[in-house]
């Protein structure tokens, strides 16, 4: 079966996530993260793609990118992917891939899964008993968005501006939300839906999004089954 090009759409929310190859990582340092965080700045500004969230795990990243222009998410990370592992290799005297395969991503619903999606990315951490608290970890975005740390490198969405009228009404909003957590069906779907590719929202929404694309935002319904099916082996 041929595979589905990405679904992306400019101006709508995309969860991302890059992984190692074989779950190998793709951090080793400090080094390495400062320098993951210079490219994602440097060729989001490029290709214009606002970035919201992020973490930098041992082995994997999450983002979570609104594109502003047609192709300019799939451009910023091809961009970003190269040159990480062109500068990876450089340092670490290693030849060969780094990646496994493409970025997964999915188009996601602003109003129910956007800051979702952000407590999902700053808790990616403490779900890998890596922290107590997000605000324990350093690799990720949730120090920008509670006051403790400015990032030029992030362009809060508006749905965070709405959570209060003053930086420390929105801050401390924010640190509520996170410590509230996300329900375990919300962080299932947006697992699935980011390493499947299909858009993440109510049947409204992903309604409309196929009035916009011609690439399908939703698994259609299973065919009829074969007459004589073969047995599970």
């Amino acid at each position: 079966m041929a595979r589905l090009p990405r679904l992306t759409l400019t101006d709508y929310p995309h969860h991302v996530i890059l992984r190692g190859n074989n779950r190998q990582m793709i951090f080793s340092g400090e080094s390495d993260m400062r320098r993951m965080l210079s490219l994602l700045k440097e060729h989001s500004l490029a290709q214009g793609v606002d970035v919201h969230a992020y973490v930098l795990m041992g082995n994997h990243m999450h983002l979570l990118l609104t594109p502003r222009r047609d192709g300019a998410l799939s451009l910023m990370m091809q961009a970003v992917g190269r040159s990480y592992v062109r500068a990876y290799n450089q340092a670490h005297g290693r030849t060969g891939t780094l990646w496994e395969g493409r970025y997964r991503s999915s188009l996601i619903q602003t109003e129910r899964y956007l800051l979702a999606c952000m407590a999902y990315i700053d808790l990616n951490p403490v779900r890998a008993g890596l922290v107590q608290a997000p605000e324990d970890y350093p690799w990720s975005s949730h120090a920008h968005y509670t006051g403790r740390q400015h990032q030029r490198l992030l362009t809060p969405p508006a749905l965070y501006w709405e959570l209060g009228n003053t930086p420390f009404a929105r801050e401390a909003a924010y640190v509520g939300l996170v410590r509230a957590g996300i329900a375990a069906q919300q962080q299932h779907e947006l697992t699935a839906a980011t390493l499947s590719g299909w858009a993440l929202g109510d049947p409204g929404f992903l309604t409309d999004l196929e009035s916009q694309t011609p690439r399908r935002t939703r698994p259609g319904k299973a065919g009829r089954p074969p007459a004589n099916p073969s047995p599970i082996k």
